[in-house]
């Protein structure tokens, strides 16, 4: 591992007859890894998605910065690994870099450049491209899937097409790609993976039809992702939640919390408050309204940086007090 927790050393002070101890940390100054895997897409006139690869949890980054032309652009936390810069001029060339920063503040160097040129502006465009006819897809291995679709079209031009799983963005491939690898999959998982087509007016098509991959399971024994040592409290007018977070290798930012077997609120942190992977003593509090005496089951799960929910945590019961 590149580092764990700050080293504590001891310092030894003499004067005289008296001698004391003092607690010294030695100061990180070990920069991560820069950035790999980069890669950006235009995705409209006055628009690219730049995406690279998350950081090896030893790296323990904070958040990752965008430059284009050495400018910064965009700064994010480090469960974000894709971004779209907007306010572009069309018909126009970009070069993008990431770098990745720590808690410490050591800035990683630039990573490998990634350019796009952006696509001519169409003035009124207010028609989507269709949705792709098909999709298709398989499971490469444990982590990976590769999934391919129908070519859509545009009156002006496709110049994007994006890849949702759960509701949510995971991928942009370009306007000549009818087909993708995706990464970071968890084992002996159902996915729903659905295509949109984008024009350079970022008009987006429906979805194209979902196609559902099951990765195999892992012959490892990968991490789990159900939050652990999930503890509930009743005290008056307030539940305490705490937990500690699923080891998925990136902070997690989101919880869906069920009551009953019934889902009932997604518990969200802010950027930068988000829990990283597996911390412990993760906490949330719940004001409640409900009479004393009011029986509740509760079990939370997380969402993945792929996008899923993960596994369920244990179940607790708790009664609410006045």
């Amino acid at each position: 591992m590149r580092r764990t927790a700050p080293l504590l050393a001891l310092c030894l002070a003499a004067t005289g007859l008296a001698t004391g101890l003092a607690a010294c940390t030695a100061a990180d100054t070990t920069p991560p890894a820069a950035p790999a895997g980069i890669t950006a897409q235009a995705g409209s006139a006055t628009s690219v998605h730049v995406m690279w690869q998350a950081a090896a949890p030893a790296d323990a980054v904070t958040n990752y910065q965008v430059f284009q032309a050495g400018r910064l652009v965009r700064e994010l936390p480090a469960d974000k690994t894709m971004v779209d810069i907007t306010g572009l001029t069309p018909q126009t060339g970009y070069a993008f870099t990431v770098r990745a920063r720590d808690a410490a503040g050591n800035t990683s160097a630039p990573s490998a450049s990634a350019e796009a040129t952006t696509p001519p502006a169409k003035a009124e465009d207010r028609q989507p491209p269709t949705a792709p006819a098909r999709t298709t897809g398989r499971a490469d291995g444990p982590r990976s899937a590769t999934l391919s679709w129908a070519a859509a079209s545009d009156d002006t031009g496709v110049t994007a097409y994006d890849v949702y799983q759960g509701g949510i963005r995971i991928h942009t491939a370009g306007p000549g790609e009818t087909g993708t690898t995706l990464t970071g999959l968890q084992p002996d998982t159902v996915y729903t993976f659905t295509v949109r087509a984008r024009d350079g007016a970022d008009n987006s098509s429906p979805d194209g039809p979902a196609v559902d991959v099951t990765t195999p399971p892992s012959a490892g024994q990968g991490p789990g992702t159900a939050p652990a040592e999930f503890t509930a409290t009743a005290s008056p007018g307030v539940v305490t939640l705490t937990w500690t977070a699923p080891d998925t290798g990136r902070p997690t930012a989101e919880y869906e919390l069920h009551v009953n077997g019934r889902p009932v609120t997604v518990i969200q942190f802010g950027s930068g408050a988000a829990p990283a992977s597996g911390a412990s003593g993760v906490e949330h509090r719940i004001t409640v309204t409900e009479p004393a005496g009011t029986r509740w089951t509760l079990k939370l799960r997380a969402r993945l940086p792929d996008g899923n929910w993960g596994a369920f945590s244990a179940e607790r019961s708790i009664v609410l007090v006045a």
